[in-house]
């Protein structure tokens, strides 16, 4: 039998696609998860360092690869402009769009590890916190664009790994009191006003 609906290869491009994206977005979940687990102390030395930096670059070539495969997909056929341009692809465009967007933050926030030493560490430490950014618009454009956001396993992974991020990054940017400045607090509520100092 033949026939384009039961043709594979009319579908290999949105197939590869499809296939990188989701690598893209476990390998995007996977380096920042560690980054956070980095900065919050819960795990540090070269070998986790080693693999951040990994799971970022892999996750920068899948998502080059999820964007390109799209161009020889005979349905879509975005062109260039569409997997470039953020908002000009006709399908999903919002969605799409916001993937677009996410991407290109991912690249530059990735990328900037190799100029840390001109920019300064403060300031790429500030800079790097954007990850979660780009980190929640790959969730978004994989709810709103991705074929498989309303399977089972993909929406248990999302949830599975978003909580924890979640946690970790606030974890990371709610300042941290020291022991002497909760003491005070401490002490503040508990003992009535006027009282502190007197004789007993």
């Amino acid at each position: 039998m033949t026939g384009n609906a039961l043709d594979p290869t009319q579908h290999i491009w949105w197939l590869a696609s499809r296939a990188s994206g989701i690598v893209a977005l476990g390998l995007i979940t996977a380096s920042v998860a560690l980054g956070l687990a980095m900065a919050n102390k819960l795990w540090r030395g070269k070998a986790a360092a080693g693999l951040h930096e990994q799971l970022s670059l892999a996750g920068l070539v899948a998502i080059a690869v999820h964007g390109l495969t799209l161009i020889g997909d005979p349905w879509l056929h975005p062109g260039l402009s569409g997997i470039a341009v953020p908002f000009t692809m006709g399908y999903r465009t919002v969605f799409t769009g916001l993937g677009i967007v996410g991407g290109y933050l991912t690249a530059a926030l990735g990328l900037s590890f190799y100029i840390r030493r001109k920019i300064g560490p403060k300031l790429w430490r500030k800079l790097h916190r954007f990850t979660v950014v780009a980190y929640v618009l790959a969730l978004v454009h994989t709810i709103g664009a991705g074929t498989d956001a309303s399977t089972a396993w993909l929406q248990t992974f999302m949830l599975a790994t978003a909580v924890p991020i979640a946690v970790m990054f606030i974890a990371r940017v709610v300042p941290r009191r020291s022991a002497a400045a909760r003491r005070t607090t401490f002490t503040s509520l508990v003992e009535p006003e006027g009282t502190e100092g007197a004789a007993p």
